[in-house]
């Protein structure tokens, strides 16, 4: 066990409080991951996760399919019917032509959305927005047949160019990593702004995860992504949900999930906002 483990929270999660965004691994003989992922899969057994989200107070749950299982979404499904429909929702990555009946079987064990999945330190690419648009909109429209959303994780420059695209969707979307904007850019910087913009403007249908910040930020208490993270609660407090980001993947040694806990009460420190983000927001977004 790591000495990220025996952090101790510093403020109490309300009740029903929800993790919105965290992974599990199995073991590789069972769960075999893509050859060619890009980070090395830890252990992150469900009942790991349990024991954590126990020590924060956390009664909801939200899986969300690793990039390193492509489109074999089985240990994460494994996962969630041991815990049950109840208490957990998930976020797959499925092929666009997925049949109906494997949409309304994914739809009865609590998934409710599907991943656009673009590494988040995918170097700017002219034309992949474009590229990658199509297959946005036809999962748009299945995830619009059953009440589902859509949930991207990319680079900065990536969100800030499918803004447009995310404007004109039938559904609602998440984004993760708070836009994954790098925080020594600032608040100033023109794509975070573009998503304060869009974010105001988008009618309820946009939701923006605080969620793993060591991915914009690389210094001390991450104190630099404070701002960020202040902004958006200033600018859609009904938007905003929280995940652990658990296990952490290539930053585990850098970083404990109860210390990004505690990172929100300092984000947050309103007590009644800090429920929206835990509580009401994510029983909207995910139908609990």
């Amino acid at each position: 066990m790591s000495a990220h483990a025996e952090a101790q929270p510093t403020w109490t999660a309300p009740p029903l409080a929800c993790d919105a965004h965290f992974h599990v691994f199995g073991t590789q003989s069972r769960y075999p991951v893509l050859p060619e992922t890009r980070y090395e899969p830890p252990s992150a057994p469900l009942a790991d996760y349990l024991a954590l989200s126990a020590h924060l107070g956390i009664a909801r749950y939200v899986f969300v399919q690793p990039s390193a299982y492509g489109r074999d979404n089985s240990c994460m499904l494994d996962a969630m019917r041991e815990v049950g429909p109840t208490r957990c929702r998930g976020i797959v990555d499925i092929d666009e032509d997925v049949p109906d009946a494997e949409l309304e079987r994914l739809n009865a064990l609590g998934v409710r959305g599907v991943r656009i999945n673009v590494s988040p330190v995918h170097p700017p690419e002219a034309g992949l927005a474009g590229s990658i648009t199509p297959r946005i909109e036809r999962l748009a429209a299945r995830c619009a047949e059953i009440g589902w959303h859509l949930d991207f994780l990319g680079p900065g420059w990536l969100n800030q160019a499918l803004l447009p695209v995310m404007r004109r969707l039938p559904v609602d979307y998440s984004i993760a990593h708070m836009g994954t904007f790098p925080a020594s850019q600032g608040v100033q910087q023109p794509g975070f702004q573009a998503l304060l913009d869009h974010v105001r403007q988008a009618e309820g249908r946009c939701w923006v995860k605080l969620t793993g910040v060591y991915r914009v930020s690389q210094v001390p208490g991450f104190v630099d992504a404070a701002p960020l993270a202040r902004a958006l609660v200033e600018a859609a407090p009904d938007q905003l949900i929280w995940g652990s980001d658990y296990p952490h993947l290539s930053f585990a040694d850098a970083v404990g999930s109860v210390e990004l806990f505690n990172l929100l009460a300092e984000w947050v420190p309103d007590v009644a906002t800090r429920h929206k983000i835990m509580v009401d927001n994510p029983a909207r977004l995910f139908g609990f």
